[in-house]
């Protein structure tokens, strides 16, 4: 069931066209991630879609008959979010309920309940200042949920973490997304690939993918074949290149290499035969499937 509608969604910055006709849809108790080079308009898709900035042109439709401002029905944490040193974190969540139209009891009640699940209560009467980079993220969830929103936004929700601190945001992620539709930018794809079920990928401000991950995978699948030696495979990469089924040779490093083929069952059976013959010590040789790597470089090089 469709929550949110994009169709035709332009913002210009004088001549420059940072979002260009950009259309999407964000299904309800879905987790979508938005995802793009740097530069591609991903802040701004969610500016325009949080009602921080308003779009050149385009519809932003909630389907869920919500009647004027949308900006109640949505939580927003930004990817660089301000907070009040001097304030604690208690102090900072009844502040943001007021803003949003709660009183300071309901507010208070609110807020002891997002710190428990956010798991920073027992920080709360502590300064924002002391508080860690993962405490911190923690606290601005915690912030978009006040509202008790039906479409929360996070832009780059990880990106300025350690591996501590981001482990603790994604486990948290994974939780609220069994309560809330969740859309989020990111540039580490391998957490898209762990939490989201929908995936965009935008280039320059237009769509570029679109789907599932099964379904991008499927769409855009590349057979494709992982080896490691023993010792470095320099020497064999000529041979390998030359190989008529071989339609991409990249070295990761000088002990492996990924190959792209056009007829698998040929290639694994051609080059494990090549490498017996030339008594090549090969540790690894294993099929690999298109990783959201894999089609975010694709899209980036286009």
């Amino acid at each position: 069931m469709s929550l949110v509608s994009i169709t035709g969604l332009t913002k210009k910055f004088g001549s420059n066209v940072a979002v260009n006709q950009l259309n999407l849809e964000l299904q309800k108790g879905v987790c979508t991630a938005l995802l793009g080079p740097n530069g591609a308009g991903k802040t701004t898709t969610l500016s325009m879609l949080s009602g921080i900035m308003k779009p050149t042109s385009g519809e932003i439709n909630f389907d869920q008959g919500a009647n004027g401002d949308f900006r109640k029905y949505i939580g927003y944490l930004p990817q660089y979010p301000v907070f009040y040193g001097w304030m604690t974190g208690l102090e900072y969540l009844q502040y943001v309920g007021q803003l949003a139209g709660l009183s300071k009891p309901e507010a208070t009640k609110k807020a002891d309940e997002l710190l428990e699940m956010v798991g920073i209560a027992e920080a709360k009467k502590r300064k924002i200042a002391g508080y860690s980079g993962g405490m911190k993220q923690r606290l601005g969830i915690a912030q978009a949920l006040m509202n008790d929103p039906i479409l929360l936004i996070l832009d780059e929700p990880v990106s300025a973490l350690d591996p501590i601190g981001r482990r603790e945001v994604l486990t948290l992620m994974q939780q609220l997304k069994e309560k809330k539709t969740i859309l989020f930018s990111t540039h580490v794809l391998h957490d898209a690939e762990e939490i989201c079920d929908y995936i965009y990928i935008i280039k320059n401000g237009e769509m570029a993918i679109s789907g599932t991950l099964d379904q991008l995978q499927s769409d855009h699948q590349q057979p494709t074949i992982y080896i490691e030696g023993e010792r470095e495979l320099e020497e064999w990469v000529p041979t390998i290149r030359d190989f008529p089924f071989v339609s991409e040779l990249v070295c990761n490093s000088s002990k492996t290499i990924t190959v792209t083929v056009t007829d698998v069952e040929e290639a694994r059976r051609e080059l494990l035969n090549y490498f017996v013959s030339v008594d090549a010590p090969i540790r690894k040789f294993e099929l690999v499937r298109t990783s959201l790597e894999d089609l975010f470089l694709k899209v980036a090089k286009k």
